[in-house]
């Protein structure tokens, strides 16, 4: 999933506060799975904006709502009616929800709420880890299921480095070396002849080098 943060409540509050009227939009899938952007956290930030406005006796009408996924044309139609009562937009979803309500409302401002962060998993309650850099060409089936582009901060491709000291990374002694966790999985799934395969250097155009990457189902489209 998509993890993300809140941005600093003073920072939200002196975007809003450019604006009479704001309306503050939540999304229902990733953030609120990471507690940033759903639609709990879109009615206290709503809350605190009214309670900081009062007190310092400021105009400014909130309205909110939340909607099942922002990244989705079908499900931002509901933004309509409430996106023509006010002067800007809040999006409390991932950086491409907010691109893609820039999109359908070109007249009006839109901010994001949140600061996008990565493809991650959650570890347990109040913890997320990334585990993908949605690099466009997938190794897992080379690296027993652990991502050495994500996992490793060298993005070594034919680990470990020089540098990992007792399964620990150099770049942060707190993260396991992703080679480390690669060599002892497939060691215990019996496929260490999988390290003997020297992978070649990463073609990086299916990444980011590219430009905006898009992905077309022929079978899906109309």
């Amino acid at each position: 999933m998509i993890v993300a943060e809140q941005k600093p409540i003073a920072e939200i509050i002196s975007i809003a506060f450019k604006h009479k009227s704001i309306l503050v939009v939540g999304c229902g899938t990733c953030v609120t799975v990471c507690f940033a952007g759903g639609e709990k956290e879109g009615k206290t930030l709503s809350s605190l904006l009214r309670m900081k406005a009062q007190m310092e006796q400021k105009l400014l009408e909130i309205e909110e709502l939340t909607v099942e996924r922002q990244c989705d044309h079908e499900f931002i139609e509901k933004i309509v009616p409430l996106a023509g009562k006010v002067e800007a937009i809040l999006s409390l979803a991932c950086g491409a929800g907010a691109q893609l309500i820039a999109e359908k409302f070109p007249d009006k401002i839109v901010y994001p709420g949140l600061n996008t962060t990565f493809l991650g998993i959650t570890e347990k309650q109040g913890i997320w880890k990334e585990r993908c850099l949605g690099c466009g060409t997938c190794l897992l089936d080379k690296t027993g299921g652990i991502c050495p582009i994500a996992r490793c901060a060298k993005n070594l491709l034919n680990g470990p480095c020089g540098g990992s000291q007792e399964g620990k990374c150099e770049v942060n002694p707190e993260t396991d070396c992703a080679w480390q966790l690669i060599y002892e999985r497939l060691k215990k799934l019996g496929q260490s002849e999988c390290l003997e395969e020297i992978i070649p250097v990463k073609d990086w155009s299916t990444s980011r080098d590219g430009g905006p990457r898009k992905v077309i189902r022929d079978d899906l489209t109309l």
